[in-house]
């Protein structure tokens, strides 16, 4: 018997069973994920296999999973070598982004876009709050959809209270299985009960998650949409960072960047001091946005661990 997890509290996972049936399960004995030392061997999205009889308590019995398309993990604590894993099988990753109440800032979302290229999840940008900016703001945005959706991610401007406009996330996710990111505030909660209203999730409630830091037993829920589909709400966005990345393959997660590495004179090249780099002369003409450029260096030149443990970027 198969069924897909929508929760996770760390010792008892919610699941639904393929007739739509939600159950509630434990894990029998200790699965792991091989070549990643976690915390939790399930999480919210996995296809699970589950023992056809309930045992004596009642509750069905998670004996494996099936394997996945791609996952998403964080560090479990600031120095911990462990890792959690936060949610499995994403098909696309939507970030919030607004240009105040709160800044999203450049810096922060190509970090997010490395990440997900890492983690192999496609992401739409969603500019939201659109019909609180000034006109130079929204010319700011345009200019950052130019530049976005120039290397391959698509843009959208959105305000998440209006319904009309966000029916195309409807359609996108009617057959998938998507995640909602950003910043506390940008209006995560909003966008996903103007999705669907039946959910009533409290403004604020993953604002909260964000305010109480790191905590090591928050989990990521995945909601099911009477339009069809499914919505990952992931705890704190600042876990989903640079996690355990090798510097030398940072430029691999830049699809501008990438395009161009066999054209460097070397072919170790890391694209900061070095002669005849193809990266560089795409920066002096404009090939490369100056600001994406400045983010591979911050990514190459800083402490991974320092940063993670200042929560600079979160």
């Amino acid at each position: 018997m198969k069924g897909k997890v929508l929760k996770s509290t760390g010792k008892w996972y919610n699941v639904e069973l393929e007739n739509g049936e939600e159950v509630s399960c434990r894990i029998r004995g200790k699965l792991r994920l091989e070549g990643l030392s976690t915390t939790n061997p399930i999480a919210v999205g996995d296809i699970v296999i589950l023992d056809d009889a309930q045992d004596e308590e009642g509750k069905y019995v998670i004996r494996d999973f099936e394997e996945r398309n791609n996952y998403i993990v964080r560090k479990s604590t600031n120095l911990s070598k462990q890792m959690q894993i936060l949610a499995a099988n994403v098909d696309r990753a939507y970030l919030l982004v607004t240009l105040k109440s709160p800044v999203t800032h450049i810096a922060f979302i190509d970090r997010f876009l490395v990440a997900a290229e890492s983690f192999r999840i496609p992401v739409t940008i969603l500019f939201n709050k659109i019909d609180s900016y000034s006109k130079d703001e929204i010319l700011e945005i345009d200019e950052l959809i130019v530049l976005y959706e120039g290397i391959g991610y698509p843009c959208h401007k959105i305000s998440a209270e209006n319904k009309e406009n966000i029916e195309f996330l409807r359609e996108e996710i009617k057959d998938n299985q998507v995640m909602i990111s950003g910043h506390s505030g940008v209006g995560k909660s909003t966008l996903v009960n103007a999705l669907d209203p039946k959910l009533e999730l409290k403004t604020g409630e993953i604002s909260q998650a964000h305010l109480q830091g790191q905590h090591t037993t928050t989990f990521a829920e995945m909601h099911k949409l009477s339009s069809g589909g499914y919505i990952i709400d992931t705890p704190g966005i600042r876990a989903f960072g640079i996690v355990d990345l090798e510097k030398e393959h940072f430029s691999h997660y830049f699809p501008e960047m990438r395009e161009l590495i066999g054209e460097c004179r070397f072919h170790n090249c890391l694209h900061l001091n070095e002669p005849k780099c193809a990266v560089k002369r795409a920066v002096e003409d404009g090939s490369i946005a100056k600001s994406r450029y400045a983010t591979y260096v911050q990514l190459m030149t800083e402490d991974q661990d320092e940063v993670y443990r200042k929560n600079i970027y979160g």
